[in-house]
């Protein structure tokens, strides 16, 4: 089982952001992380699991301070698999001091995300970033200096600033930083983000996105799944991973979402709901068996992890020749891979049928 855990408090709202965050609330920070304790008590007791990843995501998880981390994994650290399961915390450059990742690093935590976006001061602001460049490369290189090994940034392709010389600057710079995962992401737009009210903050050029992963697959970044990329398969996020094989995990924190049981859980999404009440669910989803079956083929299209041929009725199983005698999918041991990511939605829409 994975689990994931939900720091909702931000320095600043990016304008492309729908994530459950906030600016205003940092007095709240100790009564949230005590509500916070009391779920993943709580949901550890229940289900008694087996945890073969953590992922400490946000909001920013580097506004906390190091200290708090401290008694969540003494809290979880009994349900290890193993003592070298994967723990991933997301930071952004601005927050994540030299003495905060030292601190952070020594706890165990061995994987860090940097919400690094891109390299270019001008495309940082345009996106509502509150780091610049230089803030991005001291955090990446004082990572790896106080130990870390596993390094993921996250870049956002497909702005109106975008162009191909800009993102292969991003890329460039990348290729000489100790980074060996790679999040990449189109810039989508939302409702209630600053940007959703805006016009021509997209580029929608497919042409570059593609030109932008020829280029990270040159610099020796695998693209494992349609947005993550890494140098090796050790590199790869393991949690990730597990979503993409259907796994199921726990959801503690506010607008965090749990998997159990066929069930998908859902805890308030409101902070002020959350502390009054970690223990309860705002939603409770039966995912049943056609619902299992769309999303493994959605999950499965969009990542190397593959489907189930078992998965198709008989009609599906036809269309599936069809796209193999085409080249988009690759058929091997009962099970079919899709050849070009950035397909997946559309392949996935043609075989469920």
């Amino acid at each position: 089982m994975l689990l994931y855990l939900h720091i909702p408090f931000c320095d600043s709202k990016c304008h492309y952001c729908s994530f459950n965050s906030y600016v205003e609330l940092f007095s709240y920070k100790e009564k949230y992380l005590e509500a916070l304790k009391k779920q993943l008590i709580f949901e550890l007791e229940k289900y008694e699991p087996k945890l073969e990843s953590v992922f400490i995501g946000g909001g920013t998880p580097s506004t906390v301070a190091a200290e708090q981390y401290a008694y969540i994994l003494d809290i979880i650290r009994p349900y290890f698999i193993d003592e070298k399961i994967e723990i991933t915390i997301e930071a952004n450059p601005n927050s994540a001091s030299d003495v905060w990742l030292k601190k952070i690093y020594n706890l165990g935590i061995n994987r860090i995300s940097f919400g690094v976006q891109s390299f270019n001061d001008e495309k940082l602001r345009f996106l509502g970033r509150n780091h610049n460049k230089e803030q991005a490369l001291r955090a990446i290189n004082s990572a790896k200096e106080v130990g870390f090994l596993h390094i993921n940034s996250d870049i956002i392709y497909d702005t109106s600033l975008d162009t191909k010389t800009l993102l292969q600057n991003d890329l460039q710079i990348i290729s000489n930083l100790p980074v060996d995962h790679i999040s990449a992401y189109s810039l989508t737009i939302e409702e209630g983000t600053k940007f959703f009210k805006q016009n021509g903050v997209r580029a929608e050029n497919e042409e570059m996105a593609r030109e932008f992963f020829i280029s990270l697959k040159d610099l020796g970044f695998s693209q494992y799944e349609i947005s993550n990329f890494a140098k090796n398969d050790t590199a790869k996020s393991k949690h990730n991973l597990g979503y993409w094989k259907y796994k199921e995990y726990l959801g503690v924190g506010a607008g965090a979402v749990g998997y159990v049981d066929q069930k998908r859980l859902y805890p308030p999404k409101d902070i002020f709901k959350y502390i009054s009440d970690p223990f309860s669910y705002e939603k409770i989803e039966e995912i049943d068996k056609e619902d299992q079956k769309l999303e493994k083929l959605f999950l499965g299209l969009r990542s190397e992890v593959g489907v189930g041929i078992e998965l198709l009725n008989k009609n599906g199983k036809e269309r599936l020749e069809e796209l193999q005698r085409s080249k988009k999918i690759t058929i091997k041991n009962d099970m079919f891979y899709n050849n070009d990511f950035l397909l997946a939605d559309e392949l996935a829409l043609f075989l469920d049928i």
